[in-house]
């Protein structure tokens, strides 16, 4: 008689196998977990990566050019920008339709300033032509009109260019969106572009009906060209509208008919329009993306043959880089010398003697910001309370005074005094943990005082230096008040300049991409530190 033997799922009390029964509790178990941890979850999310994400995308975000100036991007994609000359003619006719719609959104001025970033300059010519774009053309409605009075009437121009269908539902208080007439896009592409441009901006920026307004000048100068170009294009219409179109087409054939030039009309409202390094900005920076923001926030630029160094005069940010990580590192070291013997008299005295000591160091974080760096810029100035000081010691003479005050020296010395407290904290929380009677066992094997501590106390104590030396670098590398107030030109940071690149300048790419390598270094510096010490020995305690 033989054994058998069940070899079937263990069960639990509910008659469920045993396996699925533990994976459903450890289900239950995580999603409890996650439950609790997603208010804060959603809070880093909205405070910490969704603004640094934005700040990368910024870096290289450039599409209000393309956007704004959509024909004429499309236009210089051909032009050699090289070639020493402006663009044709067909160039200026588009950036004409594209500053007529970006003046009446007023988004003009905004393209003006971005392209000013990389050519100083351009802003005016944006802001001068946006006030008298509207004007191009005007030869060409004049004529059309003296032709034919219909064609400054709304409705002949809506019997042209608009879909029957928009139009019979047009002109009520919901008037859908423009849809313009797809025989009028074959046979008059460039008038019916501008139509549809004009129709639309007044629709939104105006609150107004085009089958109530008169279009803009260069919607006329647009259909000036189709018709030059295409003079049997009324044979794809019928009635009224395809005898005005035979008219006009035969008008302009005659040498009587006036024409003008675009281009003289740009230069005619500054000179700068013909210069080929404006339609080189222009080209050069009109895709969605660019890297010229990194570009210039590493000292190059765009050159004719590629990224080329700026001229000596303008290379400031690499300058400041460095001077950031010199500057950051030394009030490292300051902290930690004047932070270490602190923290050892803390974590040695007894506690109520401790307590109070420690109020001392944590009273600064009870005074403001502003004030603590105004004290400091009153004390170390030439007629301030340390010179008067040394003088009054015979120490200084009083027409040599120290200068410590708008230089790097004045800024180490307020940021030290600043972040002083950030060093002590970890250290002192860490020599806490430190056992006296190791010292005592060292003494008692005939070590020195000196020995004692630095192959005994010291070691235990580094984990402590490491957390307050992060804490308090990359504090200092991201501080720009203090440095603002008493750094003067020589003692500024990095961070002073992305602050005033967006509170001041507006140019937020370069800022992003200033922010950006900012924080790549740190990262760096962050990995090598992980790498030479190790993470693992920072401690708080």
């Amino acid at each position: 008689m033989s054994d058998t033997t069940d070899t079937g799922p263990v069960l639990a009390a509910d008659g469920t196998p045993l396996k699925r029964s533990l994976a459903r509790a450890l289900r239950m178990q995580k999603m409890r977990a996650l439950a609790l941890i997603a208010p804060l979850l959603l809070f880093v999310l909205l405070t910490f990566i969704l603004p640094i994400g934005d700040m990368l995308f910024r870096s290289v975000e450039n599409s209000i050019v393309s956007e704004t100036l959509p024909r004429t991007t499309a236009a210089v994609q051909t032009y050699d920008a090289d070639g020493g000359e402006a663009p044709p003619e067909s160039t200026f006719d588009a950036l004409a339709y594209d500053l007529v719609v970006a003046a009446e959104k007023k988004v003009h001025t905004r393209v003006g300033s971005r392209l000013n970033y990389e050519n100083a300059g351009i802003s005016s010519l944006f802001r001068k032509a946006g006030r008298k774009v509207d004007d191009m053309g005007e030869v060409y409605l004049d004529q059309f009109v003296e032709l034919d009075p219909a064609w400054e009437e709304p409705q002949a121009l809506i019997a042209l260019f608009a879909d029957p269908s928009w139009a019979a539902s047009a002109g009520g208080e919901d008037e859908p969106r423009f849809e313009y007439f797809s025989t009028a896009a074959e046979v008059l592409p460039g008038a019916t572009d501008a139509y549809t441009a004009w129709a639309r901006t007044i629709q939104t920026e105006d609150q107004d009906s085009p089958t109530k307004e008169e279009p803009w000048a260069p919607v006329y100068m647009a259909l000036y060209h189709d018709l030059a170009d295409n003079p049997d294009a009324a044979s794809a219409f019928e009635g009224d509208t395809a005898a005005r179109l035979a008219a006009a087409a035969t008008a302009i054939q005659s040498p009587e008919w006036q024409t003008m030039s675009t281009r003289d009309a740009f230069v005619d409202i500054d000179a700068d329009w013909a210069d080929p390094e404006v339609w080189r900005t222009i080209k050069t920076y009109s895709s969605k993306y660019t890297n010229g923001y990194f570009l210039n926030a590493a000292d190059f630029q765009k050159g004719h043959d590629g990224p080329e160094l700026r001229p000596e005069l303008q290379r400031i940010y690499g300058t400041l880089f460095l001077r950031t990580m010199i500057m950051s590192l030394a009030i490292t070291v300051s902290c930690i010398v004047l932070g270490y013997p602190v923290a050892w008299i803390l974590a040695n005295l007894p506690s109520r003697t401790a307590n109070v000591l420690m109020i001392l160091v944590l009273l600064p974080f009870w005074t403001s910001l502003l004030v603590r760096t105004s004290a400091w810029k009153v004390m170390l100035q030439q007629q301030g309370v340390i010179n008067d000081v040394l003088v009054w010691l015979g120490i200084v003479a009083d027409n040599d005074r120290l200068v410590m005050i708008n230089n790097q020296f004045g800024t180490i010395v307020a940021m030290t005094h600043i972040l002083l407290p950030f060093m002590i904290l970890p250290m002192y929380s860490v020599m806490q943990t430190i056992n006296p009677s190791y010292l005592r066992a060292a003494k008692s094997l005939g070590a020195t005082n000196w020995t004692a501590f630095w192959r005994v106390y010291f070691p235990q104590s580094v984990p402590g230096i490491g957390a307050g030396s992060i804490l308090v670098f990359i504090l200092a590398i991201g501080y720009y008040i203090t440095p603002e107030l008493v750094g003067g030109t020589k003692g500024v940071f990095i961070s002073n300049r992305i602050a005033f690149h967006i509170s001041q300048s507006l140019n937020w790419g370069l800022a992003a991409a200033l922010g950006t390598i900012l924080l790549v270094v740190v990262l760096l510096l962050y990995w090598a530190y992980d790498k030479i010490v190790g993470i693992d020995n920072v401690k708080l305690g």
